[in-house]
């Protein structure tokens, strides 16, 4: 099967290019071979280039270090995460945002933190954990490095991981921020949130009012599609019926909102 794949995409590319009146078959034949590799990646090979790709991530942005006043807040939030392949850091910026990465790695941005209290910034990290433990992070990161490597080539020798150049770092990221969980992967990491909450003796109540925060933005932005706030929530499913879903289920068990 995996041998098709590689035939149908050495034939896509060529097709595509026959239009021009030359075409590089040493790169088409290169660009198939790397699809391949990318397809058939082991875990080794996957988690070396998540870990390169959060890296180099860490060191371009502004990581709060450990003794600045958001990471002292995260760390009081985050204490009882009896998880150690979670790994919980700030990134010091104004974005309104949070992302996780499938090797465990979640960041934080400093935006959000100013926005939410306590309880809602550990219903986001319950989130972003739920789509870890749900193998989402891993299937978009994969898919963001599978169309990569098609475009520059990524591949690996003798089962040592290829370095990510920084437009490769660049290009994964942008594809991350754009990539769209489905409904149901958003309800599951969602339902994930709300138990991780209540196994914290936390009130679930917070996941309702951090997507209320989050929507009221939105709506506050209007139709300002460069804003990254913006741009993230567009390519999720909708907020509303998110927010809707969760009240229910917590009137169900029976738990008033705080508010």
């Amino acid at each position: 099967m995996r041998k098709h794949l590689l035939i149908i995409a050495i034939f896509t590319i060529a097709t595509i290019n026959t239009s021009h009146a030359q075409f590089n078959m040493d790169k088409i034949l290169e660009a198939g071979t790397k699809l391949a590799t990318a397809i058939t990646l082991s875990d080794e090979q996957m988690n070396g280039y998540v870990k390169e790709y959060i890296t180099k991530m860490d060191s371009t942005n502004s990581l709060c270090k450990d003794d600045s006043p958001y990471a002292i807040r995260l760390a009081k939030i985050t204490k009882n995460i009896d998880d150690d392949a979670i790994n919980i850091k700030v990134y010091d910026t104004a974005d309104a945002n949070a992302f996780a990465c499938a090797d465990g790695s979640i960041r934080v941005y400093a935006g959000l933190m100013d926005i939410m209290d306590d309880q809602e910034i550990l219903g986001v990290v319950g989130h972003e954990i739920g789509h870890i433990k749900n193998k989402d992070s891993k299937k978009a990161f994969k898919t963001a490095l599978l169309t990569s490597a098609l475009r520059d080539g990524l591949g690996s020798v003798g089962g040592k991981v290829a370095q990510l150049s920084e437009s490769q770092v660049g290009d994964i990221g942008e594809k991350l921020a754009h990539s769209k969980f489905s409904q149901r992967k958003e309800y599951r990491a969602d339902e994930y949130g709300y138990k991780f909450l209540k196994a914290h003796n936390e009130n679930p109540w917070a996941m309702v009012q951090a997507f209320r925060k989050l929507e009221q933005m939105i709506k506050e932005m209007g139709g300002d599609k460069s804003n990254a706030i913006q741009q993230l929530f567009s390519t999720h499913p909708n907020l509303s019926k998110r927010i809707k879903k969760m009240e229910k289920r917590a009137k169900r068990d029976g738990i008033k909102s705080p508010l």
